[in-house]
């Protein structure tokens, strides 16, 4: 069984005792979440698409870490003119493992 979850403005597809990184959640290492944006869960050759969400479905996730991303350099020239700026950029995250689909 999948599910088509919504979180931090993006979609993912995921399955049980799969291991995602999503953009920051504020909650505790360890600790089980809900989520409740479902867009689509399917099983096999049954798929139930929402308008926009899936009423009554859920999904159980266990948080298992809190981190940042690898640092993302930015760099900026303009040729001949002697201009060049440097800039960094590394976005927080947290890994969850999904637990199990109620669809």
């Amino acid at each position: 069984m999948y599910a088509v979850i919504k979180t931090g403005g993006k979609q993912y597809r995921v399955s049980t005792g799969e291991k995602i990184k999503v953009e920051q959640i504020p909650a505790d290492v360890g600790a089980e979440i809900t989520l409740d944006q479902i867009l689509a869960v399917g099983e096999g050759e049954s798929v139930r698409i929402g308008t926009p969400l899936v009423e009554g479905a859920s999904v159980k996730a266990t948080v298992l870490a809190q981190g940042r991303h690898e640092k993302v350099k930015i760099f900026k020239m303009r040729r001949r003119k002697h201009y060049q700026r440097h800039q960094g950029h590394r976005q927080n995250f947290t890994e969850l493992r999904i637990d199990a689909i109620a669809a």
